[in-house]
């Protein structure tokens, strides 16, 4: 069984029990997930990739090692917060979204290359926890 390694560096409070659910659901690793807030999730963007702007998540997948987490996720609770609002669902329902993106990044989806795969899995997730629009769904 899964657990999520949670790092909360913000005030908001956050009820991770969906996202544990999924994991277990979709890997048997370790997830390390860091909520933080635009100017973190920046530095972040910048230190990491090059892009000097904040995101909603980010996906860091590590080498396949034993007792190795599967990867970390790092999620903007800014973002999350105004696309929640933008929207019109709850903050957890976009923050569950948003993980849903990022785990299945660890998993090896990519959007970007992989012909709807990781859109198709989405779907299905998003559709068997009765959750709102994705956010490879509401760009297309």
């Amino acid at each position: 069984m899964s657990s999520i390694i949670f790092d909360n560096n913000t005030s908001y409070n956050v009820d991770i029990s969906l996202v544990n659910k999924i994991t277990n659901k979709l890997t048997n690793q370790n997830i390390e997930l860091l909520l933080t807030t635009n100017k973190q999730i920046q530095e972040i963007n910048f230190n990491t990739r090059g892009i000097d702007k904040p995101t909603d998540v980010l996906s860091f997948p590590y080498e396949k090692m034993f007792n190795v987490p599967l990867g970390s996720i790092v999620i903007s609770v800014d973002f999350v917060l105004d696309n929640s609002k933008f929207y019109k669902h709850s903050f957890e329902d976009e923050f569950t979204l948003l993980f849903i993106h990022g785990i299945l990044h660890l998993l090896g989806y990519d959007h970007e290359i992989d012909n709807g795969e990781h859109r198709k899995m989405e779907e299905s997730i998003i559709k068997e926890y009765n959750l709102p629009k994705s956010l490879i769904v509401r760009t297309i």
